[in-house]
């Protein structure tokens, strides 16, 4: 199927899926879309993985909930602010990071990131183990309330889909080409002439901004910024989706994010209903137990679908094609 009649389709479903499904539970998919997007920009194409994530994800996060909530700004205002502190926490921990190569690099990610969540646990603006509670959602462009879910959702699907695009074309532009180059062959990269460091910390500052553009979206969604957010759990939910739905694919995180998110609010709806179907009440608990299957789903993929979903379904069309 071409590409474009395939976007196009899936366009038109997101446009009539908040009619069927519940748009809350969409806008929070969507944010995650976009926050695996992110992270897959840096892994997937430049070849550096980040155990850091969710200081940008959390982080702008409650930069937006505390502009929209305490100082009142308008809405854009916020998102832009919450994108900003994305981009500039991005900045200061890539200095740092690119320094290192490997399983260095990406410990002085996570590093960082565990010291940036006990900055926001003792926080005064980040309301501590409370989080940031009842952040309003204003109105767009000033007349436009976003009070209602179906409103806000056509307001985050644009958002995403800005945000998806700007990093298909990153991907496709020379500057994208140069991060591959870096990762299948950083010595060679450095041989032809490029300042290998300088091009690692610009996609390590566009990764993290735009995975603050989704953390901030989330919380004009939700209406509350938590630390569950900024933890290191956080970072380590978007490997998963990452690999999940296929490393370094463009649809692969979005496939991983779908799975993974629905797994996290449905399983429990899915157990109760096999236990009504089944009469066996040991389905119910399922839902409390959504880590290990999760868990499990991940140990299928790295003994089965090394690619990831998308991974290996395009290597299995290119040998399918090859054979015909």
């Amino acid at each position: 199927m071409n590409k474009k009649v395939a976007y196009g389709l899936a366009f038109a479903a997101l446009l009539i899926a908040p009619y069927i499904v519940y748009p809350i539970f969409l806008m929070k998919l969507l944010c995650f879309v976009l926050f695996a997007c992110a992270f897959n920009l840096l892994i997937g194409f430049t070849g550096l993985l980040s155990f850091g994530h969710a200081a940008f994800f959390g982080g702008a996060g409650y930069i937006t909930g505390w502009a929209l909530k305490v100082a009142g700004v308008p809405m854009e205002l916020g998102l832009l602010l919450g994108t900003a502190a994305g981009a500039g926490i991005g900045l200061i921990m890539g200095s740092l990071a690119i320094r290192r190569q490997g399983i260095y690099f990406t410990m002085i990610t996570l590093a960082l990131a565990q010291m940036l969540y006990f900055v926001f646990l003792q926080a005064t603006f980040t309301g501590g183990e409370d989080g940031l509670q009842g952040v309003p959602r204003g109105k767009l462009l000033g007349l436009i309330s976003l009070k209602s879910d179906m409103v806000l959702y056509y307001v985050v699907l644009a958002i995403v889909i800005a945000g998806f695009a700007l990093i298909v074309r990153t991907i496709q532009s020379p500057f994208g080409q140069v991060l591959k180059a870096i990762k299948e062959n950083e010595p060679r990269a450095i041989s032809l002439g490029y300042d290998v460091d300088r091009y690692k910390l610009l996609a390590f500052v566009l990764s993290a901004g735009l995975a603050g553009l989704a953390g901030s979206t989330k919380t004009l969604v939700l209406g509350f910024e938590t630390l569950t957010d900024v933890h290191w759990s956080m970072s380590g939910l978007v490997v998963l989706m990452t690999l999940v739905g296929g490393l370094g694919t463009i649809i692969g995180p979005v496939v991983g994010a779908v799975i993974i998110i629905a797994l996290e609010n449905k399983l429990g709806d899915f157990g109760n209903l096999l236990a009504d179907l089944t009469s066996v009440e040991w389905f119910r608990t399922i839902g409390d137990s959504v880590t290990i299957v999760t868990g499990l789903i991940f140990i299928v993929c790295v003994l089965a679908f090394r690619r990831g979903i998308v991974g290996e379904i395009a290597a299995r069309f290119e040998i399918f094609k090859k054979a015909r």
